[in-house]
């Protein structure tokens, strides 16, 4: 039984459907057609791909579908400081150079601040080109990944249809009251305000913010990480597109926050994330609105938050998925990735042969270590640019989770970068924000020096020359967009 649909609703929904029998369970969906969904136009991490094939979903589908564009990267404006822009691109930048990261010749050569020019991705990205990459290992294409931008309500109307081809029964309803086994404490049936009872063995909370089953039933508690991430309201609004479709999301660092731009076919997503203990909801409104490229299309949407989740993800019967179980700014378009790992971990421990908590240990331990390692990576952002104004200076004075001053210190004093979390960002991708930001390591790995700085300038050089040459051949990201949209599909 899954309550609420949304994105986290139905692409759970599809997912437990997709798992085919025996190990496909009978599954019901609740939603409450007078309780609207967050999703106010969604970024992804590439990640969202492999999800979208597990589901069966065919790219040229989904993209007209939803009025999806593609996704290499995000560029960081200002974030440094003002008028300053760095790329986080979906790729590495360059291969290892005698044995050793490529990061480790950039400090001895000081390039520190030219690390864009080594990513395919960010170079793509800032041309306005895209072609997928290649499926040969060997090759410059293959050096690169990419994810998606899309049209959240679509989204979640596009796998609506789909769940429900797949055998997913839709209940539509608002939940009056969660009854719960007296002895157990597990969760028994819902009742709805029309009187029907549904009886259910495992229940998924979908519910978003109010984790009506989790939170609520349950009464897990909520672990708040608004002492390291105090940004705690959004304002979000669509607005008119452009010709252009640039193939990238745009983050640009404000008073009090920061705001986004993510470019669709149809129009152009916006929001402002922000702290409201240092900037009012009409400032913040405001400098949304002044920012826009084209006139709103919608009025604007407000949002409350807190940073952090529940202490468990899975209690008893229930497991909570998305924002049920917690929240983190979408500054890395995390969001979808936290619950693609939901799904899929809830997959492979899925409760064949009965529940056991040991199930829901591991559970808990794979979630909690995916939140605190992108809390890390989203804290990192905050703490070293040079902004002046008193939400900077604060989010740079306050302390930090140890696992992020370790991964700073490390850095700065060796131009090692530890990896605790592969399954959100790499190496490429902390080297970015870490060079971005403006760290300067104070050492490198010595052997890099056994080979002469000019012969690595050398390197380096036809690099960036490969990079721009790969470039010039791919199409403008609109034209890919249509050409791809108007292949036919074959449905068998």
């Amino acid at each position: 039984m899954i309550v609420g649909g949304g994105t986290a609703g139905w692409m759970t929904a599809l997912a437990l459907a997709r798992m085919g029998p025996p190990h496909a369970p009978h599954i019901s969906l609740v939603e409450s057609p007078d309780i609207g969904t967050v999703g106010v136009g969604e970024a992804t991490l590439p990640t969202i791909r492999h999800f979208n094939r597990w589901a069966g979903i065919d790219e040229r589908d989904f993209i007209r579908e939803t009025q999806a564009s593609f996704k290499l990267g995000i560029e960081f404006r200002d974030w440094r400081e003002p008028g300053h822009s760095f790329f986080h691109g979906f790729g590495d930048h360059g291969p290892e150079i005698a044995g050793l990261s490529p990061y480790h010749q950039m400090i001895r050569l000081g390039l520190g601040d030219a690390l864009d020019q080594f990513s395919l991705p960010a170079q793509a990205a800032r041309a306005g080109r895209f072609a997928p990459p290649s499926d040969d290992a060997k090759s410059l294409a293959a050096t690169y990944s990419y994810a998606y931008h899309f049209d959240a309500s679509l989204y979640a109307a596009y796998l609506r249809r789909l769940a429900i081809g797949a055998g997913v029964a839709h209940v539509q309803g608002r939940i009056d009251h969660v009854a719960r086994n007296p002895e157990t404490g597990l969760i028994e049936r819902l009742s709805l305000d029309d009187d029907r009872s549904i009886a259910g063995d495992l229940f998924v909370d979908c519910s978003g913010f109010r984790s009506l089953l989790l939170g609520g039933a349950l009464d897990v508690p909520f672990e708040d990480w608004s002492h390291w991430l105090p940004a705690d309201r959004a304002w979000a609004v669509p607005c008119a597109g452009t010709d252009a479709i640039e193939p990238y999301t745009r983050s640009m660092a404000c008073t009090a926050g920061w705001r986004w731009r993510i470019p669709l076919q149809h129009r152009i997503g916006n929001g402002h994330v922000y702290a409201s203990a240092f900037q009012d909801d009409q400032a913040a409104l405001d400098a949304l609105i002044d920012g826009l490229d084209g006139p709103p299309l919608a009025e604007p949407r407000h949002l409350r938050f807190r940073a952090g989740h529940r202490r468990r993800f899975w209690a008893g019967n229930c497991i909570a998925i998305g924002l049920s179980s917690g929240f983190l700014e979408p500054l890395e378009s995390t969001s979808i990735n936290l619950i693609e790992r939901g799904i899929s971990l809830l997959a492979q421990l899925f409760p064949t042969a009965g529940l056991d908590d040991v199930l829901a240990r591991e559970y808990d331990r794979h979630m909690i270590n995916a939140f605190a390692g992108i809390r890390d990576f989203v804290i990192l952002h905050y703490r070293l640019g040079r902004r002046t104004e008193p939400f900077w200076q604060a989010m740079r004075a306050q302390p930090m989770p140890d696992s992020l001053a370790d991964q700073i210190a490390l850095f700065e004093a060796s131009g090692e970068i530890a990896i605790r979390d592969p399954e959100s960002f790499g190496e490429p991708s902390w080297a970015a924000i870490l060079f971005g930001l403006g760290a300067t390591p104070r050492a490198y790995h010595p052997l890099a020096d056994r080979e002469p700085a000019d012969a690595i300038e050398r390197h380096l050089a036809r690099g960036r020359t490969l990079i721009a040459g790969h470039v010039a051949t791919m199409p403008p990201h609109r034209q890919f967009i249509d050409a791809l949209a108007a292949q036919p599909i074959s449905r068998s």
